[in-house]
């Protein structure tokens, strides 16, 4: 495999990518359905685009769909995908489920038969952000939590970045050798420890960053965006602000005493 080729698929998954690539979605927003003995779990029916929604429904019956978290790229569609084909949509909010299903609890297994399918609670992109981890941490759907490429954005004030810290280092423990990352967005990667590592790595870095700024003179989100993220394109700044906005509530809840002097 070349080193710039994306791992297989399992043989039981396919993915479909919606056309909705911008700076927040990168290629588009990917749909993956999984194959079951119930029929398929679709992972993320995607931005409310008719013809992406058919493309998915028509791969076979589909015993669910699942919605990583609520964001209209991933969730838009839920409620016409419902009525295209009966199936039951579960989310960790409740609001977001279809059918009369609901979400199973935090480390649970979903009720599909055939597939080992376990449901991992993600917050931090946002309070609602699921994950789910495939034959015994073969396999990880990573919605928004961990992308394919660049890094995550923490959705202040409905992320919150001590929780995706924790949700970070949770999906690492968990995910096995070797582990195959499927992301909301972008390419999928070979080793999701690996990627992991490195967002959490990243964190710390863009920490630091932040303490720096505020030390040198910065009293507001948008202060730091300006020194942190400066060789970013501008827009992108917003996303920033927030991201930059949820470090400041981070490290002000942590003590941190130059982010209580600024923020």
């Amino acid at each position: 495999m070349r080193a710039d080729a994306e791992p297989q698929l399992p043989p039981w998954c396919r993915a479909i990518r919606a056309d909705n690539p911008g700076p927040m979605t990168l290629e588009g927003t990917n749909t993956y359905i999984v194959r079951t003995a119930a029929g398929n779990v679709v992972i993320d029916p995607g931005p409310l685009l008719e013809e992406h929604l058919r493309a998915v429904a028509a791969e076979g019956p589909v015993a669910m769909a699942l919605l990583t978290h609520h964001h209209d790229d991933h969730s838009g569609g839920a409620q016409r995908f419902h009525e295209l084909t009966g199936a039951p949509v579960v989310a960790r909010d409740p609001a977001l489920c279809r059918g009369g299903a609901s979400l199973p609890p935090d480390g649970q297994r979903l009720d599909v038969a055939g597939r080992d399918l376990r449901v991992v609670d993600t917050p931090g992109h946002t309070r609602d952000s699921i994950c789910v981890i495939a034959d015994d941490g073969a396999v990880l759907f990573s919605g928004d939590t961990v992308l394919g490429r660049g890094t995550t954005v923490v959705m202040h004030p409905d992320g919150d970045l001590g929780d995706y810290l924790a949700s970070l280092a949770t999906l690492r423990e968990q995910a096995a050798p070797g582990c195959l990352l499927l992301p909301g967005h972008g390419p999928r990667r070979a080793d999701a420890a690996a990627v992991i590592t490195g967002y959490i790595e990243h964190r710390a870095r863009r920490l630091d960053e932040v303490r720096a700024a505020l030390a040198a003179g910065a009293r507001t989100a948008r202060d730091v965006v300006e020194i942190v993220y400066a060789d970013v394109d501008r827009s992108l700044w917003p996303a920033a602000e927030q991201t930059v906005q949820a470090a400041l509530e981070h490290l002000s809840g942590r003590g941190d005493a130059t982010a209580r002097r600024r923020a």
